[in-house]
């Protein structure tokens, strides 16, 4: 009867945790490190039997409570890693070293993490025969082969995870510039090695300022572990700039310092010696009111469980701060596909003038102009890379036509379009004001019919605001940029009704190209969550086949229609090269939004005659599969 409790108690710690996004470009989550990402090698004493937990074991952090207590009916609560999994839709499990899969029915994960490992450890975990040993004292030990030992060739969708150093600090081996070094040196070897088994994305983590601790504290340490945690931070960006790859270098040391310059805005208590006092009073002193035993034990109002490792809430933040960082691309490849909606929703109103005046164009050597205000809606589906996300668009557009002779009209177009797309969990902005100009020559002769057009356009990316979740918090990272972009375009069609039926039904191909150019921008300022972003470029190679259609209803009204399928041929998933501002020389690529192979047009339209020279008219359009841009247009067009 216990065991269905626990499981019952394992839920609701899952249900606790955020809720799994499917934007996600990763296969797995592949973890190497420390106590700090730990998902539960040790088995958790508190149980009458050891190792009686089934969902996992100790982690370094406070337990879920109401009571907090340590008899095993509340477990420990997760670590960053496993909440950033839970963040990504993938699995943290421990590799369960010490229990039997029959007491836990969990097979070895893929979390290499144990409490205690300095980096030769963690290099061992990963790359040595046998390397990966939890010994949990009194006889009782279990090993592991490093993971490329078993895996020598790894999947180069997974994302690997490294943190580590804390422990060469506590146990004194970093004690100079040449110490920190070498142990900077083996956490170097392995990201290193796991490059060269394939890994294409890892993220390390930085050391926390490890004396701005209540262990630091209590021990009278706290300038020395400083210094040792420096030093070590300086080797490891030095050594890992000289390595190079696709290395996603955190900064958790100056995330923890604006959280700890700002108490009050993620829920800890401001009034509190934070980096003094702990919760469970285990290698320090437990805060009288918050702490284990105080007034009003609650492990949320600090930063500390124990002497060194962080709350529950602290690891929110962390496991927040590393996605947001994972999903800002997931966001920020869409401004190239604002822009793309921007330059379809004015080829469409042009589009929709040209159908309506197919077989009625002007007399010759006059002008025909228009006015056309226009409204789209685009909505982005959650996917791989790809936030789900909202676009509204109002646009005007006018421009005119001159009709050279029986066989062929040229014309201009002038468009301009504000946008705002939100996008994410935590409803990020990013608005857009597009000026697009388009040239255009038509030509028919009896039946056959054709339309070209070259379109340019100026983009103004202004109040780019990035959100995103910190804890209970959310922090938002602003920042502005421009574009260009033009395209070409053009369709032939055949027009198969007879003339006096009332009707004009035109098959017809299509081709076209653009090219969108989104200038990189640096996020303001130095926060430890700013990012910079490195030039976008959007090509789209399109091929189509469609059906338009015209019929007369009465000598001053018209309806049409047309419906076409594009093919296109730059469907490849898009890189991203981003980077952290406040880490110098750092920088990575991580994948963006992929344009959908193929997309479906339709649209609909009815044009009314008010007088001899004068036009109104409303259509309106859609075009895309899962992705869907919505658009309608009412004109008025006078010839003179």
């Amino acid at each position: 009867m216990t065991f269905p409790l626990k499981a019952l108690t394992a839920a609701v710690l899952l249900a606790a945790m955020p809720a799994a996004t499917h934007a996600n470009p990763y296969s797995q989550l592949v973890i190497f490190g420390d106590s700090l990402s730990d998902s539960g090698q040790f088995p958790d004493t508190g149980s009458p039997l050891l190792g009686g937990n089934p969902t996992g074991g100790l982690r370094f952090t406070n337990r879920t409570g109401p009571n907090f207590l340590a008899n095993n009916s509340e477990y420990f609560d997760a670590v960053s890693t496993q909440r950033l999994a839970a963040h990504l839709g993938l699995q943290a499990l421990p590799s369960t070293p010490i229990l039997p899969q029959v007491l836990t029915g969990n097979a070895d994960g893929s979390n290499y993490a144990v409490g205690g490992y300095r980096t030769d450890q963690i290099l061992a975990s990963i790359t040595a025969a046998n390397g990966s040993v939890v010994n949990a004292g009194g006889g009782i030990s279990r090993t592991r082969n490093g993971y490329l030992v078993d895996v020598p060739r790894v999947d180069p969708d997974a994302l690997f995870y490294v943190n580590g150093g804390g422990n060469d600090v506590l146990q004194g081996v970093i004690t100079n510039p040449a110490s920190a070094a070498a142990a900077a040196a083996n956490l170097v070897a392995g990201v290193a090695a796991l490059q060269r088994a394939g890994a294409r994305t890892i993220i390390v983590s930085d050391l926390p300022d490890v004396g701005l601790s209540p262990a630091g504290f209590a021990s009278g340490f706290r300038a020395a572990w400083s210094g040792a945690a420096a030093l070590y931070n300086d080797a490891l960006a030095s050594q890992l700039s000289a390595l190079g790859g696709n290395v996603i270098r955190l900064n958790f040391r100056g995330l923890l310092s604006e959280v700890q310059g700002d108490l009050a805005t993620y829920g800890f208590d401001p009034l509190v010696s934070q980096t003094d006092v702990c919760f469970s009073g285990s290698g320090c002193l437990a805060d009288p009111t918050w702490g284990l035993g105080g007034a009003s034990p609650n492990p949320n109002k600090l930063l500390f469980n124990d002497g060194v490792h962080p709350t529950a809430a602290v690891q929110q933040i962390s496991a927040d701060y590393v996605f947001s960082i994972l999903a800002a691309p997931w966001q920020v490849s869409l401004l190239p596909e604002m822009a793309m909606a921007s330059l379809t929703g004015h080829q469409q109103q042009l589009r929709s003038t040209w159908q309506a005046d197919r077989g009625a164009w002007q007399a010759v050597g006059r002008w025909r102009s228009f006015v056309d205000a226009s409204g789209q809606r685009q909505s982005f589906q959650e996917g791989e890379a790809v936030a789900a996300g909202d676009s509204d668009a109002y646009g005007l557009n006018l421009g005119g036509s001159y009709r050279l002779d029986d066989n062929w009209r040229l014309g201009l177009a002038l468009g301009l379009q504000e946008q705002s797309l939100e996008a994410g969990e935590a409803d990020s902005e990013y608005d857009l004001r597009s000026y697009l100009l388009s040239t255009f020559a038509q030509y028919q002769n009896g039946r056959v019919w054709a339309d070209a057009s070259l379109s340019l356009g100026h983009l103004d990316y202004h109040d780019l605001d990035r959100q995103f979740a910190l804890g209970i918090s959310e922090r938002s990272e602003k920042g502005d940029t421009d574009g260009r972009l033009w395209a070409l375009s053009g369709r032939l069609g055949y027009d198969l009704a007879n003339a006096g039926s009332g009707w004009r039904i035109s098959p017809f191909i299509s081709a076209d190209y653009a090219r969108v150019d989104v200038d990189g921008y640096r996020e303001r300022g130095q926060r430890a969550t700013a990012l910079h972003f490195a030039d976008q470029q959007r090509d789209s190679r399109r091929l189509g086949i469609g059906l338009q259609a015209n019929y007369q209803l009465s000598p001053a009204t018209q309806v049409f229609g047309e419906i076409a399928r594009e093919r296109e041929f730059e469907d490849d998933a898009r890189q991203l090269r981003l980077g952290l501002s406040a880490v110098a020389g750092n920088s990575f690529e991580l994948q963006g939004h992929t344009a959908a192979s193929g997309q479906t047009l339709a649209g609909l339209g009815i044009s009314h005659a008010l007088a001899e020279s004068l036009r109104v008219r409303a259509a309106y359009q859609l075009r895309g599969t899962e992705d869907r841009q919505h658009g309608v247009n009412l004109s008025l067009d006078w010839d003179w």
